[in-house]
Protein backbone atom coordinates (compact mmCIF):
# COMPACT_ATOMS: atom_id res chain seq x y z
CA UNK A 1 0.00 0.00 0.00
CA UNK A 2 1.69 3.02 -1.18
CA UNK A 3 -0.20 5.09 1.79
CA UNK A 4 1.56 3.28 4.39
CA UNK A 5 5.00 3.73 2.58
CA UNK A 6 4.37 7.49 2.75
CA UNK A 7 3.46 7.14 6.23
CA UNK A 8 7.26 7.57 7.70
CA UNK A 9 8.17 10.23 5.06
CA UNK A 10 5.22 12.92 6.68
CA UNK A 11 5.30 11.43 10.19
CA UNK A 12 7.63 13.44 11.31
CA UNK A 13 6.90 16.35 9.72
CA UNK A 14 3.12 16.47 10.72
CA UNK A 15 3.97 15.99 14.40
CA UNK A 16 6.56 18.93 14.22
CA UNK A 17 3.31 21.18 13.09
CA UNK A 18 0.87 19.11 15.34
CA UNK A 19 3.36 20.32 18.49
CA UNK A 20 3.89 23.78 16.12
CA UNK A 21 -0.06 24.25 16.26
CA UNK A 22 -0.68 23.16 19.78
CA UNK A 23 1.84 24.95 21.27
CA UNK A 24 1.01 27.77 20.15
CA UNK A 25 -3.32 27.56 20.85
CA UNK A 26 -1.46 26.99 24.28
CA UNK A 27 0.36 30.02 24.53
CA UNK A 28 -2.24 32.23 22.74
CA UNK A 29 -5.70 30.66 24.78
CA UNK A 30 -4.09 29.39 27.73
CA UNK A 31 -1.48 32.01 28.55
CA UNK A 32 -3.29 34.87 26.97
CA UNK A 33 -6.93 34.63 27.51
CA UNK A 34 -7.63 32.08 30.02
CA UNK A 35 -6.04 34.36 32.75
CA UNK A 36 -8.45 37.81 31.25
CA UNK A 37 -11.61 35.25 31.27
CA UNK A 38 -10.26 34.01 34.76
CA UNK A 39 -9.96 37.56 35.98
CA UNK A 40 -13.07 38.51 34.55
CA UNK A 41 -14.98 35.38 36.67
CA UNK A 42 -12.94 36.75 39.93
CA UNK A 43 -14.26 40.22 39.49
CA UNK A 44 -17.41 39.17 39.08
CA UNK A 45 -17.17 36.49 41.87
CA UNK A 46 -15.92 39.58 43.75
CA UNK A 47 -18.42 42.18 42.95
CA UNK A 48 -21.32 39.51 43.94
CA UNK A 49 -19.75 38.49 46.90
CA UNK A 50 -19.49 42.63 47.52
CA UNK A 51 -23.04 43.15 47.00
CA UNK A 52 -23.87 40.29 49.30
CA UNK A 53 -21.93 41.75 51.90
CA UNK A 54 -23.47 45.01 51.09
CA UNK A 55 -27.47 43.22 51.73
CA UNK A 56 -26.44 42.18 54.80
CA UNK A 57 -25.53 45.32 56.10
CA UNK A 58 -28.49 46.50 54.78
CA UNK A 59 -30.54 44.25 56.36
CA UNK A 60 -29.05 44.24 59.49
CA UNK A 61 -29.19 48.20 59.52
CA UNK A 62 -33.19 48.13 59.05
CA UNK A 63 -33.47 45.67 61.25
CA UNK A 64 -31.68 47.72 64.11
CA UNK A 65 -34.29 50.78 62.59
CA UNK A 66 -37.18 48.15 62.80
CA UNK A 67 -36.12 47.10 66.39
CA UNK A 68 -35.70 50.80 67.66
CA UNK A 69 -38.87 51.53 66.04
CA UNK A 70 -41.20 48.60 67.82
CA UNK A 71 -38.97 50.26 71.05
CA UNK A 72 -40.47 53.59 70.35
CA UNK A 73 -44.13 52.15 69.11
CA UNK A 74 -44.10 50.28 72.73
CA UNK A 75 -43.08 52.85 74.64
CA UNK A 76 -45.43 55.38 72.56
CA UNK A 77 -48.36 53.13 73.32
CA UNK A 78 -47.58 52.57 76.91
CA UNK A 79 -47.96 56.46 77.19
CA UNK A 80 -50.97 56.59 75.50
CA UNK A 81 -52.65 53.86 77.81
CA UNK A 82 -51.45 55.72 80.51
CA UNK A 83 -52.83 59.08 79.29
CA UNK A 84 -56.22 56.91 78.59
CA UNK A 85 -56.46 55.27 82.28
CA UNK A 86 -55.57 58.90 83.53
CA UNK A 87 -58.11 60.56 81.80
CA UNK A 88 -60.90 57.92 82.70
CA UNK A 89 -59.67 58.37 86.36
CA UNK A 90 -60.34 62.41 86.26
CA UNK A 91 -63.83 61.75 83.84
CA UNK A 92 -65.01 59.14 86.93
CA UNK A 93 -64.14 61.50 89.40
CA UNK A 94 -65.72 64.30 87.73
CA UNK A 95 -68.89 62.77 87.25
CA UNK A 96 -68.50 60.88 90.63
CA UNK A 97 -68.84 64.75 91.92
CA UNK A 98 -71.52 65.84 89.79
CA UNK A 99 -73.36 62.96 90.27
CA UNK A 100 -72.65 63.81 93.97
CA UNK A 101 -74.02 67.69 93.71
CA UNK A 102 -76.58 66.00 92.16
CA UNK A 103 -77.92 64.34 94.47
CA UNK A 104 -77.36 66.27 97.46
CA UNK A 105 -79.62 68.54 95.04
CA UNK A 106 -82.63 66.03 94.79
CA UNK A 107 -82.00 65.09 98.30
CA UNK A 108 -82.56 68.43 99.15
CA UNK A 109 -85.79 68.87 97.19
CA UNK A 110 -86.73 65.43 98.19
CA UNK A 111 -86.70 67.03 101.88
CA UNK A 112 -88.71 70.22 100.93
CA UNK A 113 -91.31 67.94 99.17
CA UNK A 114 -91.54 65.19 102.36
CA UNK A 115 -92.29 68.74 104.31
CA UNK A 116 -94.79 70.21 102.05
CA UNK A 117 -96.45 66.62 101.66
CA UNK A 118 -96.28 66.40 105.67
CA UNK A 119 -97.58 69.56 105.91
CA UNK A 120 -100.22 69.52 103.01
CA UNK A 121 -101.13 65.67 105.06
CA UNK A 122 -101.46 67.86 108.51
CA UNK A 123 -103.05 70.36 106.79
CA UNK A 124 -105.80 67.36 105.04
CA UNK A 125 -106.16 65.85 108.43
CA UNK A 126 -107.38 68.81 110.49
CA UNK A 127 -109.58 69.62 107.28
CA UNK A 128 -111.20 66.44 107.63
CA UNK A 129 -110.84 66.08 110.90
CA UNK A 130 -112.85 69.67 111.22
CA UNK A 131 -115.84 68.09 108.15
CA UNK A 132 -116.31 64.68 109.89
CA UNK A 133 -116.63 66.79 113.61
CA UNK A 134 -119.65 68.80 111.31
CA UNK A 135 -121.19 66.11 109.70
CA UNK A 136 -121.51 64.30 112.87
CA UNK A 137 -123.17 66.85 114.39
CA UNK A 138 -125.20 67.40 111.57
CA UNK A 139 -126.07 63.58 111.77
CA UNK A 140 -126.49 63.27 115.35
CA UNK A 141 -129.01 66.12 115.28
CA UNK A 142 -131.35 64.83 112.52
CA UNK A 143 -131.06 61.14 113.51
CA UNK A 144 -131.41 61.76 117.50
CA UNK A 145 -132.87 65.17 117.80
CA UNK A 146 -129.47 65.99 119.89
CA UNK A 147 -127.14 68.92 119.64
CA UNK A 148 -123.90 67.85 119.90
CA UNK A 149 -121.37 71.22 120.26
CA UNK A 150 -118.04 71.49 118.72
CA UNK A 151 -115.49 70.21 120.85
CA UNK A 152 -117.37 66.80 121.82
CA UNK A 153 -117.86 65.93 118.44
CA UNK A 154 -114.03 66.81 117.34
CA UNK A 155 -113.10 64.70 120.84
CA UNK A 156 -115.04 61.56 119.11
CA UNK A 157 -113.97 62.20 115.35
CA UNK A 158 -110.47 62.23 116.82
CA UNK A 159 -111.14 59.11 118.73
CA UNK A 160 -112.41 57.24 115.72
CA UNK A 161 -109.61 58.36 113.48
CA UNK A 162 -107.37 57.19 115.55
CA UNK A 163 -108.74 53.83 116.22
CA UNK A 164 -109.35 53.33 112.21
Amino acid sequence: MPQIAQLAEFYSSQIFWSLVFFGLTFFVIGRGMVPKVMGTVELRDNQIADDLAAAQAARDAADEQEEAWRKRENENRAAAQATIAEAKTKAAAKTEATLAKAQTKIDAKLEAAEAAISEARTSAMAEVETVAAEATQDIVSRLAGAKVDKRTARSAVKKALANG
